[in-house]
């Protein structure tokens, strides 16, 4: 069975840093490319950024690139959302998911940035 748990999330200020977690078990997770998908409040889903199954690709979403990275630990099944400069639009509840659209997610991790 497929498990995708976040975790990571929490209040910060405009201009902080966050570092998101989400941890992979029952699948091959260095086979699969992932994703990083978010949800606004009262919004849909909003994919922010994915990194293939090498790890040696990354994309981004224009509103995050630049100040996102994303990357995985192979040998811990971890994948990373690192957040820098973060806005107020950057809050919401944040999801790893094995699709772009965020069908197969976890349970999400909520990132409030506010003053």
């Amino acid at each position: 069975e497929v498990q995708l748990v976040e975790s990571g999330g929490g209040l910060v200020q405009p201009g902080g840093s966050l570092r998101l977690s989400c941890a992979a078990s029952g699948f091959t997770f260095s086979a699969y490319p992932m994703n990083w998908v978010r949800q606004a409040p009262g919004k849909g889903i909003e994919w922010v950024s994915h990194i293939t199954d090498s790890g040696r690709l990354t994309h981004y979403a224009d509103s995050v690139k630049g100040r996102f990275t994303i990357f995985a630990v192979f040998a811990e099944n971890t994948l990373y959302l690192q957040m820098n400069e973060l806005k107020i639009e950057d809050t919401g509840v944040y999801y790893c998911s094995l699709d772009p659209r965020g069908l197969t997610r976890g349970q999400g991790t909520q990132v409030t940035v506010s003053s």
